[in-house]
């Protein structure tokens, strides 16, 4: 498995598969460019296989951290330490960053993801709630 960092839409279109909805190519452009917005594909005999997003958020009284933003992986490739890999790539970016620490939001019941991310070093403190605003 070659891990490597998205630089263009047409990267990421070639993932579309992976994602939730279509890749817009507009959007695509806007996250590439800005900075403190990662991604980076997985790839297996030259198809992309999975990918993780991060996005820095940065604090006045806190400093940086990394929010891992989505992880996906093709059915095919899961329980194949393709997800494991994946968040260690953005971890270590994120320690090269010098993010003083990475977080992530879990869908309540998904044991899955759970599990992935604590094979990766990660724990489940059990404090989080997510409230949220939808604009559309």
């Amino acid at each position: 498995m070659e891990m490597r960092r998205a630089g263009t839409v047409d990267e990421l279109t070639a993932a579309e598969y992976l994602f939730d909805h279509p890749v817009r190519p507009a959007w695509a452009q806007r996250f590439l460019d800005t900075p403190g917005h990662h991604l980076f594909l997985a790839y297996e005999d030259g198809s992309p296989v999975g990918f993780i997003s991060g996005v820095e958020t940065v604090h006045p009284d806190k400093g940086t951290e990394m929010f891992l933003y989505e992880l996906a992986v093709a059915e095919p490739f899961r329980r194949r330490g393709t997800g494991r890999a994946l968040i260690r790539e953005l971890a270590a970016l994120a320690r090269e960053r010098g993010c003083y620490g990475m977080w992530v939001g879990v869908d309540t019941g998904n044991d899955v993801a759970l599990a992935t991310y604590r094979s990766a070093g990660g724990k489940d403190d059990g404090s989080c709630t997510v409230v949220t605003w939808d604009f559309e």
